[in-house]
C-alpha cells in the first residue's frame, strides 16, 4: 500500500469492518471480528491529506489546539484521529465501518446473534415503550443492536436522537437526530450530549436515545425516564450488572449535591431491561443475557432478574415474565414467548 486510492479502497471494501492506523507502515483491518495486518509504505503526509480529505464532510477542526477529533464520514462510518504530541510520534487513526447489513432484530437471529425466541422478547419490550439500554465492550455491536430495536419501534412514533457523532440509522419518518459539537477557537460554542438531552425534552420525543452514556448526560436520561418519557442508551460494561452499577455511578459526575440514596432507586424504577451483547476472542458477536431489573432496591443495589442468558452453546429462558408492566399497564409473558416460537419451528 502506498498511495491515498488505497486507503480509499480500504474504506470502501464491505467486508472491512474496521481500519486503524498507529503508523505509516503499521495499518490493520478487522474482518469479521478478527485483527489483519496490512503491509503499507505510507507517508505521514500521504496519511495527513486523507484525514484533511475525510474531515471535510464533517467539518471538525484537527490542531494542536484541539489535538483529539471524533467525525462522520458521508458514508457513516466514525473517524476518530489523535495527534502529536498527545501520541508520541505519529497520528492515531480509527475508523469504525458503517455497514448496512444488519438492521433489524430478523437480520440479527439470521447472524446468530441472538435466536428467535430473544428477537421476539425484544421487540416486544420495544414496541411497548420498556426503557431499554444496551451495554457490552468495545466492538461487541452495541450502536448495531440499538439500531435494531429502534427498528422495531413503529413507525408513528417520533424518535429524539442524541449522539457525540451520528452513528445511528433510524429510518422512520418523524425522526430528528442530535449530534455534540466541540469548541471553537476562542473556547465557545461547545454543544455536549448533556445539552442535547436537555434540549431534545422540548421537541416533543416519544423516544429518546443517547447513542452512548458516557459522563453526566446519565443524570438528565435517569430524569426524563422517571418523567415517563421512554428511552434507550447505550453503556459500557463487561455484564448486565455491571451496566447497572455504572448507571449508578455515572449520575454522580452531575454535582456534588447528586447523591447515591437518589440514583440507585431511580436507576431501579427508570430502567427496564438491560441487552448485554460481546465479542468472543473468534470475533463472534452475540446477545450474552438479557436482564430486566424489578424497581426494587436490594443492598443498596438496583433488584433484577435474569430473563434470558447464552450458555451451553444456546439462550436459555430464566424468568416467565417481566417484573414490570409496560405503558398500558400489561406484562410480556416470556414462557409464552418461548412457548410460541418452539411450536412455529416445530
Amino acid at each position: 500500500m502506498h498511495t491515498i486510492a488505497e486507503l480509499d479502497q480500504l474504506l470502501d471494501d464491505q467486508t472491512v469492518e474496521e481500519i486503524w492506523i498507529n503508523s505509516p507502515e503499521r495499518i490493520f483491518i478487522a474482518r469479521d471480528g478478527q485483527p489483519v495486518a496490512i503491509e503499507a509504505q505510507l507517508t505521514g503526509d500521504v496519511i495527513s491529506l486523507w484525514i484533511e480529505r475525510l474531515l471535510m464532510y464533517s467539518q471538525r477542526r484537527l490542531d494542536l489546539s484541539h489535538p483529539f477529533v471524533d467525525a462522520t464520514l458521508e458514508d457513516g462510518s466514525r473517524l476518530h484521529v489523535t495527534i502529536p504530541d498527545v501520541t508520541r510520534e505519529h497520528w492515531a487513526i480509527n475508523i469504525r465501518k458503517f455497514i448496512r447489513r444488519l438492521n433489524s432484530l430478523d437480520d440479527l437471529v439470521t447472524r446468530r446473534v441472538l435466536d428467535r425466541g430473544t428477537a421476539l422478547l425484544l421487540e416486544g419490550v420495544a414496541i411497548n415503550g420498556y426503557n431499554i439500554v444496551v451495554s457490552g465492550g468495545t466492538g461487541a455491536g452495541k450502536t448495531t443492536m440499538l439500531n435494531c430495536l429502534l427498528a422495531a419501534i413503529p413507525d408513528d412514533e417520533r424518535i429524539i436522537t442524541c449522539e457525540e457523532v451520528f452513528e445511528l440509522n433510524v429510518r422512520h419518518r418523524d425522526h430528528v437526530a442530535l449530534q455534540t459539537r466541540a469548541a471553537n477557537l476562542e473556547g465557545h460554542g461547545e454543544v455536549t450530549v448533556r445539552e442535547l438531552v436537555r434540549q431534545s425534552l422540548r421537541m416533543r420525543p416519544q423516544r429518546l436515545v443517547v447513542g452512548e452514556v458516557r459522563q453526566a448526560e446519565s443524570l438528565d436520561l435517569l430524569l426524563a425516564l422517571n418523567s415517563g418519557q421512554p428511552g434507550m442508551a447505550t453503556v459500557h460494561a463487561n455484564s448486565a450488572r455491571e451496566a447497572i452499577l455504572k448507571l449508578c455511578t455515572l449520575p454522580l459526575l452531575a454535582g456534588e449535591n447528586v447523591r447515591s440514596d437518589f440514583v440507585v432507586p431511580t436507576v431501579a424504577s427508570s430502567i427496564d431491561v438491560i441487552v448485554q451483547v460481546s465479542r468472543d476472542h473468534r470475533g463472534v458477536r452475540r446477545v450474552q443475557e438479557v436482564v430486566a431489573l424489578t424497581g426494587d432496591v436490594e443492598h443498596g443495589q438496583p433488584a433484577a432478574v435474569q430473563l434470558v442468558k447464552w450458555e451451553r452453546g444456546g439462550w436459555r429462558m430464566k424468568s416467565n415474565e417481566l417484573p414490570k408492566q409496560d405503558v398500558r399497564g400489561k406484562q410480556i409473558d416470556v414462557m409464552g414467548l418461548w412457548k410460541a416460537v418452539s411450536e412455529w419451528a416445530a
